[in-house]
């Protein structure tokens, strides 16, 4: 399974305005650049992007920058997921029967689906917030392990 550059990407900003944005703090695209490493340009279409998706507000301006629009345990990655990703189905001929030939017969049919239900279920019980407290964790962990490396 795939999971493509748009959607990890777009994850990752989401979680970055969490963790920078609390309390309403408007964040510049330019950090979120820099902290996420995801070029600029293309961070400023996904922006636009998570914005008509209503996941994110957006404030023009010197003073202005990004904010999540929903608080993040609203912000479910299947959502994320549907919003950033074109792609239907894990296979097509869920939604085009006539695209296969072996679908009267076909056992790996219901085994793609079973795996899409499942995928689905753990994006869909998954927020924004949950990989936020997960991120400050990691962060907090590396910050304690080079802190202990320095001292030796």
């Amino acid at each position: 399974m795939h999971v493509p550059i748009k959607v990890d990407y777009g994850v990752r900003a989401l979680v970055d305005l969490a963790i920078y944005g609390e309390d309403g703090k408007v964040i510049r695209s330019a950090d979120t650049s820099r902290r996420t490493a995801i070029p600029q340009a293309y961070l400023a279409q996904l922006l636009h992007s998570l914005r008509k998706s209503g996941f994110v507000k957006s404030t023009r301006g010197p003073s202005g920058g990004h904010t999540l629009a929903l608080p993040p345990g609203e912000i479910r990655l299947s959502s994320v997921v549907d919003s950033l990703d074109s792609s239907d189905n894990l296979v097509q001929c869920f939604e085009n029967s006539s695209f296969c030939v072996h679908i009267p017969a076909c056992a790996q049919r219901e085994v793609w689906k079973n795996v899409e239900d499942a995928v689905f279920g753990i994006l869909d019980s998954i927020t924004i917030a949950t990989l936020t407290e997960k991120t400050k964790a990691a962060q907090e962990t590396l910050v304690f392990r080079q802190n202990v490396t320095i001292s030796r």
